[in-house]
């Protein structure tokens, strides 16, 4: 049975600038980072594990000339990324501040608050707050 998602596949044209967006902006961090002598680069970036979860991270791959043209849209006009916030309004003021596009401000709709933001390439993004249930 499978019990954890370990990583998925961004396509970027280039490595520090996505590491540094995804770092610098929603707080990931380089969970491996290894060039081979090919000069292939291994880059995983993730948040902090939820706990007792291993970390979930995004794998940063440098798109060839045949992939090119997937960089921004790999999920079409859906959300590539969900992330998880405790303050939605807060966390997207925060983005905005610091240069991040956002595409739609927050709003509240089936038990969660949400809003639509951008990455450096234009890949959509989900800013998520669930709201808790009443007592």
């Amino acid at each position: 049975m499978l019990t954890s998602l370990g990583r998925t596949t961004l396509l970027v044209r280039d490595y520090d600038a996505a590491f540094a967006f995804y770092r610098d902006q929603l707080g990931f961090r380089a969970l491996h980072d290894e060039t081979l002598a090919n000069g292939q680069r291994y880059l995983h970036i993730g948040l902090e594990p939820q706990t007792g979860e291993p970390p979930v991270g995004l794998w940063l791959m440098r798109a060839d000339a045949a992939d090119d043209a997937l960089i921004g849209r790999q999920a079409g006009v859906h959300p590539f990324l969900v992330l998880y916030t405790s303050d939605c309004g807060a966390t997207t003021a925060r983005l905005r501040a610091n240069g991040v596009t956002i595409r739609r401000d927050p709003e509240t709709a089936g038990g969660a608050t949400f809003s639509h933001i951008a990455d450096l390439y234009g890949n959509e993004l989900l800013v998520v707050q669930l709201q808790r249930a009443q007592a």
